[in-house]
């Protein structure tokens, strides 16, 4: 069943009750992650969108243009409706295909990329079948070294990545961005109320000298 969600500054996005549909984490990678004048973004794992979107709709004076990156083709379908429910063909554009795939054409291509990806190791005992749920939730089409592999090949130099990840999978994404040639720069945890983080946020620049700030832990 469509439904629309309003998001920051009156944009619209369309979702469905049968397909995933976001969550808070998608709101709080798009508020911490921080724009350039002029910056092309790339937003990977796109969902429906509302990472892209809503970051849009807090940055539209910087931003050059959006494009959505997802697999499935019912959520890369959504993200096509709302990109013309709020006449933001001329900075939106949308590919329905695997990260691992995604054409050289893009090599370089991105100031910044946003990423929400799934979370769980396929490896966990979580995951059962392979249905639209699980691609979202765990690693069963994409994996986390596949991932900032093709984070990295899409970054410009000195371009940025924010991700939103587990906590308890940290290491993996730090040692993953920095045998890709992505340091870290940024990091903010993210715990529910007073209890110990469940999440983080993190930024990291291809070819960014080391040093990493850590920002105060937010309570959702």
């Amino acid at each position: 069943m469509f439904k629309k969600e309003f998001l920051t500054n009156g944009i619209e996005i369309f979702q469905d009750d049968n397909l995933y549909c976001f969550t808070s984490d998608a709101i709080l990678l798009s508020k911490f992650t921080r724009v350039k004048k002029s910056d092309t973004v790339a937003d990977f794992c796109a969902g429906s969108g509302v990472v892209g979107f809503n970051l849009y709709a807090l940055n539209a004076n910087l931003i050059d243009s959006v494009t959505l990156f997802e697999m499935q083709k019912p959520l890369y379908e959504l993200s096509l409706l709302s990109i013309k429910e709020n006449k933001l063909e001329d900075k939106f554009s949308a590919q329905n295909i695997k990260i691992q795939d995604i054409a050289p054409a893009f090599n370089g291509k991105f100031s910044l990329i946003t990423c929400n990806p799934p979370y769980m190791a396929t490896d966990g005992g979580l995951v059962g079948e392979k249905d639209h749920i699980a691609i979202c939730k765990a690693e069963v089409e994409l994996k986390l070294p596949e991932l900032i592999k093709a984070i990295a090949l899409a970054l410009k130099f000195g371009g940025r990545v924010n991700i939103v990840h587990r906590a308890d999978r940290l290491i993996e994404v730090i040692t993953q961005m920095k045998s890709n040639g992505i340091e870290p720069k940024r990091l903010q945890f993210v715990s529910g109320g007073k209890k110990e983080p469940y999440l983080f946020l993190m930024e990291g620049v291809k070819g960014g000298k080391s040093g990493l700030t850590v920002l105060k832990t937010i309570e959702n």
